[in-house]
């Protein structure tokens, strides 16, 4: 049994429309949720096959972090996607930095999210003080590698430059590239 705090603006995305998201969840990770809609904690009980139940948490942290249910479900999608949260609020001295932080990495206009997402094929939500992804090891290694460019400084061209070698890698590897079609 696992707990995962949600963000209180969240917790109607996870449970969805008449608990529709929440059921949805349950059902295809093979999980029980407990949420309590107050303090925004939710028990997550593993209830059918584990692996799958193993999904669960990062399901309903991937809710939390601002990416929509489809695109969270997306992890039960083969045993190799995966959740990863870049901590931006680390890398920042204060508020107004943190600001800049995220202004970098959505871009302007939300291009550098963006090409974040087409070059890499994950999936890329910037909410609160975090950068979330959703994709299996190499796509998510490639768009955190290119976060923490951006969040050392690196210029946006170089960044850009760097993902699009990583996109030309995998496709040489010949590991099959799905860009992201969200």
């Amino acid at each position: 049994m696992q707990h995962v705090k949600v963000p209180d603006d969240r917790i109607g995305v996870l449970i969805g429309r008449g608990g529709e998201t929440m059921r949805e969840i349950e059902e295809r990770a093979e999980v029980r949720l407990d949420i309590d809609s107050e303090s925004g904690n939710v028990r997550i009980e593993k209830v059918g096959d584990p692996v799958k139940g193993l999904k669960g948490p990062d399901i309903v942290k991937a809710i939390g972090r601002g990416f929509a249910p489809e695109d969270a479900l997306r992890l039960l999608d083969n045993e190799m996607m995966m959740f990863d949260i870049v901590d931006i609020g680390a890398a920042a001295r204060n508020r107004k930095d943190l600001q800049r932080h995220k202004g970098r990495l959505i871009g302007e206009n939300g291009r550098t999210r963006e090409l974040m997402e087409e070059l890499t094929g994950a999936s890329v939500m910037i909410y609160g003080s975090t950068l979330s992804i959703i994709g299996g090891p190499r796509e998510v290694q490639a768009v955190r590698d290119a976060a923490e460019m951006i969040l050392d400084g690196a210029p946006h061209g170089a960044v850009y430059s760097f993902l699009e070698e990583k996109r030309n890698e995998l496709k040489h590897k010949g590991m099959e590239y799905h860009p992201y079609q969200g």
